[in-house]
């Protein structure tokens, strides 16, 4: 078993590029591999045993020790460790965490300005089965165009809201500071933005080259044409039109 000297949590919202993140963090062999552990092999917080945590450790620590998760935040994963190591009420969140994953004292918070871009994404991953296109691989053909939903999308935009708020209480309480990577620089600056995250590890990391981006953008005309449906519907009778 490989017990992590330190743990880094990498928080997002979907669609906001946090397995590309993890694909590339991954082939770096120094910095993890970030997946999103606690949603393998159907893991569930109610038949959680510390064995399953040891075997995530060994599946996601590099050989110099640091491990690496992505997660959506989910409150009962907390409630679980809680109860798991009986831990005190007065614990905080966070601390709780750490104890799961030892050493964590990095977080990752990943988000998306544009949060209309975000859920018509969503919806449309929803909608083709498409959530990923490895680079190189051809798009799926299917014809998706009447799929259109503004509430789904409508839906989407809060619920991806809500679960940043949930990151930002998380985060807040606990006085941490996270490094946060937004999407769009990430996309325009994808091995810079890379680097800077090995450089926040505090990872040794001269000689190590980035990998090419495993997954290539998914975004199409067709999700153009949503993204400027929902944004007119949605402020439709408005008197000052934000957008």
């Amino acid at each position: 078993m490989k017990r992590p000297v330190q743990s880094y949590t990498i928080w997002f919202s979907q669609r906001t590029g946090s397995t590309l993140l993890g694909e590339a963090l991954s082939s770096t062999g120094v910095a993890g591999y970030p997946r999103e552990w606690l949603h393998y092999q159907s893991m569930s917080p109610d038949t959680l045993k510390r064995g399953d945590l040891e075997q995530i450790w060994d599946q996601g620590t590099t050989s110099n020790g640091i491990f690496g998760i992505k997660i959506n935040f989910e409150q009962r994963w907390i409630d679980a460790f809680r109860s798991l190591y009986s831990l005190p009420t007065e614990l905080s969140r966070a601390e709780v965490w750490s104890t799961g994953f030892p050493n964590c004292t990095k977080h990752i918070y990943m988000t998306r300005r544009n949060k209309v871009r975000l859920a018509v994404s969503w919806w449309r991953a929803i909608v083709s089965g498409e959530w990923h296109r490895k680079h190189g691989d051809s798009p799926q053909l299917q014809d998706i165009a009447d799929q259109y939903n503004f509430d789904a999308i409508k839906h989407l935009l809060v619920e991806s809201n809500m679960c940043e708020a949930a990151i930002e209480d998380f985060l807040s309480e606990s006085g941490i500071v996270p490094l946060t990577i937004v999407y769009e620089d990430f996309i325009a600056d994808y091995e810079g933005t890379v680097m800077k995250m090995l450089a926040f590890l505090d990872v040794q990391f001269d000689g190590i080259t980035v990998s090419a981006p495993f997954f290539d953008p998914i975004a199409d005309e067709i999700s153009e044409q949503w993204v400027q449906r929902f944004r007119e519907e949605c402020q439709r009778d408005w008197e000052n039109v934000k957008w």
